[in-house]
């Protein structure tokens, strides 16, 4: 169980580094620079001890859909991106998709 936690976590890691990442301008930006880059080490070092526990491409999916979900909520909630329901019945379905992956381990 506690691999599971630790590989959400990261996802949610994830979606610091991919948006910090966005921020950066090319990695230009000093404050958001640091941010990818702590956010990304903690990202992978949790995914990789997730991985010890569960299988690769279940992790990795879990860990890419929650980052995903994260990271376009993020971007809707702050205006970078347009809000639709059509969206957010989108995330709606991928995160039903981690939970169903998390219930089939």
């Amino acid at each position: 169980m506690f691999a599971w936690v630790v590989l959400i976590v990261s996802g949610v890691f994830e979606s610091v580094w991919a948006t910090a990442l966005g921020k950066s301008e090319g990695l230009s930006k000093p404050v958001p620079d640091i941010i990818f880059i702590v956010g990304l080490a903690l990202s992978m070092a949790g995914l990789a001890y997730a991985m010890r526990d569960i299988h690769a491409s279940t992790a990795y999916a879990v860990w890419v859909g929650v980052g995903a979900a994260l990271t376009v909520i993020y971007a809707m909630i702050s205006g970078a991106e347009a809000f639709s329901l059509l969206r957010a019945l989108l995330i709606c379905g991928l995160i039903a998709c981690v939970i169903g992956l998390k219930l089939a381990q």
